[in-house]
């Protein structure tokens, strides 16, 4: 197999291209299955960390970083060792922009999803809607209408704009309401008393304050839905450089929802533009549509209504288009790359975000629950570690290692949603001895993460000894499948078989192993780490694992390429969904330039890493520990 070649990353320039202004993983499953990891749904940012893994609020400049990454993981130490193709590999810059990374999520009926639409859909009963309340948006005056707008907008999202009913009764007092939240979505009112006059007091629903009152609120009285109108509100999500999970917050906050009332059928990068279909209850297309104006790096469009939400994992798939800048192969090796890419395509490995980017590995925090190891599971966790981080979490950890009182540490935290801060709290609440209890209050996709990536360690290892044995054909002692089930393959059988049909499992109670000799060194690998292979349910019902099969080699689809010219590191080279809707012009790719880009497509299905695929194309080690090193020499 060949060796990995060096790619350079430089320290990242943030994208200058966002909106104008008018502008889970789920629970182990019962039964053994082809692998299906739906908090990924295609592949995560390069470089971005697992859910809430850290506590920081702001980004660390890039001498911290570097520094904390000294102490990272390398793809050696996550068993990512082989390739399938033996062409040379070649250098280039991933992800200089966020939007050299574009994702588009490919829905269970096999459609790309694209933005291409803003309009309102047509509904048969909207018109008697609006009849309902003719003089709504004739109660408000020229000048309430642009504060309101004012406030709308963010460009005082503390403040609240005072109106006073002239002629007061209830029945206008109540038109005014339902006019400031039809026409101004983001904004809720309330009614109050001053000097015997009752005044409406509009406010933005995501202000600091008015996020503080919902808690001790009741909700916003619902909106009239019309009976033969689908329940479920779905639309298009564009995003740039933001998690799914940071973007459902924030129109969480503007439509003063619960983030539990959206669904979603997979999480997309961060540091990417991505596009996928979102769905959520009772709330009409033209509220969302509304939020256009205010919402930055966020695009809502390609309403519809249905009667049922989104689920996870409901997705085929994922079409990516990928800009690695300022490359350094020849045509030759590009094609060569590429086209084995189309035709062999890459090992399935688990990609490096899968364990973490501290010194502390989501891997080991997953071994120490299994082996029911608490107490190690609170020490790796919490105890202070190697590389910088922001000075309030090194406070945190030292003062737990100082006085071991939950309380005392979790005073040193602002944020307390991180990891820490809600194990600490866990531990404040149920004592030390309750470590089980305690942990619970970590959100629990944020859990099974730890254990699901010990899962994924071992089958990396698995995966890179099998090639290394046996190379990439099927032998006798394979796995491939049969519906949903294991069938273990005789030498006859292998002749009739490629390594595309072969499968590894993910260690578990209810899957089967190899009959070769790699099937014993699972066995060896956990009983290496204290854990017994043939007893892997636990006393703990979420961290039983019940195992899954995944793909060994996985081959892309619509694959195709270009190498392109280019003088400007700064200037966009994919044109997105968003500036197709803006009528800006594609870009314009020269025939000479001072640097070469390669830009790539491809489709992968649900839990593969494109991550993996690039490091394929260009013999790359994609660990952030090794990219960072190359950082500074590309830097200097």
């Amino acid at each position: 197999m060949a060796e990995s070649e060096t790619m350079s990353l430089p320290v990242q320039i943030g994208d200058k291209r966002g909106c104008s202004k008018d502008k889970d993983e789920d629970v182990p499953s019962k039964k053994p299955k082809v692998e299906s990891d739906h908090e990924n749904g295609g592949a995560l940012d390069l470089n971005e960390e697992e859910p809430e893994e850290e506590a920081g609020e702001e980004d660390e400049d890039g001498d911290t970083f570097a520094d904390m990454m000294k102490h990272g993981l390398t793809e050696m130490d996550v068993g990512i060792l082989k390739y399938v193709s033996d062409h040379e590999g070649f250098s280039g810059i991933l992800k200089e922009r966020y939007s050299d990374f574009v994702v588009h999520e490919i829905n269970k009926q096999g459609k790309t999803v694209h933005l291409d639409d803003l309009s309102i859909p047509a509904d048969s009963e909207q018109a008697s809607e609006t009849e309902q309340l003719p003089e709504e948006s004739d109660v408000l005056t020229e000048e309430q209408k642009k504060q309101l707008g004012e406030l709308q907008l963010f460009k005082n999202k503390e403040g609240n704009v005072t109106i006073e009913v002239m002629d007061d009764t209830k029945e206008k007092r109540t038109l005014v309401h339902k006019a400031i939240k039809t026409q101004f979505p983001g904004l809720e009112t309330k009614t109050e008393e001053k000097d015997g006059r009752k005044l409406i007091v509009a406010y933005h629903a995501a202000g600091k304050k008015a996020l503080a009152e919902v808690k001790t609120t009741a909700a916003p009285r619902k909106h009239f839905w019309p009976k033969n109108r689908g329940s479920y509100c779905h639309f298009a999500l564009y995003k740039e450089n933001k998690d799914t999970m940071d973007a459902i917050n924030v129109l969480s906050k503007f439509l003063r929802l619960r983030p539990n009332m959206f669904s979603y059928m997979g999480t997309k990068d961060k540091r990417a533009i991505t596009v996928q279909e979102i769905a959520v209850l009772k709330i009409t297309a033209e509220r969302l549509a509304h939020l256009n104006k205010c919402l930055m790096n966020l695009k809502l469009g390609n309403f519809c209504y249905k009667n049922h939400p989104l689920k996870l994992g409901e997705l085929q798939g994922n079409h990516f288009t990928v800009v690695i800048r300022n490359i350094s192969g020849n045509g030759e090796q590009v094609h060569q790359a590429m086209t084995s890419l189309k035709k062999m395509g890459f090992i399935n490995y688990f990609g490096m975000q899968r364990f973490g980017t501290t010194a502390v590995p989501t891997q080991h925090v997953g071994r120490a629950i299994l082996k029911n190891d608490w107490n190690g599971v609170v020490d790796l966790i919490l105890k202070p570690r190697p590389g910088a981080e922001k000075e309030f979490l090194v406070r945190c950890r030292e003062e737990w290692a100082k006085t071991q009182d939950p309380e005392a540490a979790l005073k040193k935290l602002p944020n307390k949603r991180c990891v820490e801060g809600q194990l600490l709290r866990g531990l404040s609440m149920y004592g030390k001895k309750n470590i089980v209890t305690a942990f619970g209050l970590i959100p629990r996709n944020n859990r099974l993460m730890y254990v699901h990536s010990y899962q994924s360690v071992v089958w990396n290892t698995m995966v890179s000894r099998r090639i290394d044995a046996f190379g990439l054909k099927a032998v006798e002692g394979d796995l491939v499948l049969r519906g949903t089930s294991a069938h273990t393959l005789s030498a006859e059988e292998a002749d009739t078989h490629t390594i595309h049909d072969i499968v590894m499992p993910l260690p578990g109670f209810d899957v089967i192993y190899p009959s070769h000799h790699i099937g014993e060194g699972y066995r060896e690998m956990l009983t290496a780490d204290g854990l017994d292979i043939d007893n892997m349910r636990h006393k703990v019902k979420d961290y039983s694992l019940a195992g899954a099969y995944r793909r060994v080699v996985i081959r892309p689809t619509d694959v195709s390429w270009e190498v392109i010219h280019y003088d400007d590191p700064r200037i966009s080279l994919v044109h997105t969904d968003f500036e197709k809707l803006e009528n800006k012009p594609a870009p314009v790719f020269i025939k000479e330039g001072k640097y070469r880009a390669l830009r790539m497509e491809f489709s992968l299905p649900p839990s593969t890493y494109a991550t993996m695929a690039i490091r394929e194309v260009l013999k790359l080690d994609t660990s952030i520990k090794k990219q960072t090193q190359l950082n500074s020499t590309w830097f200097n």
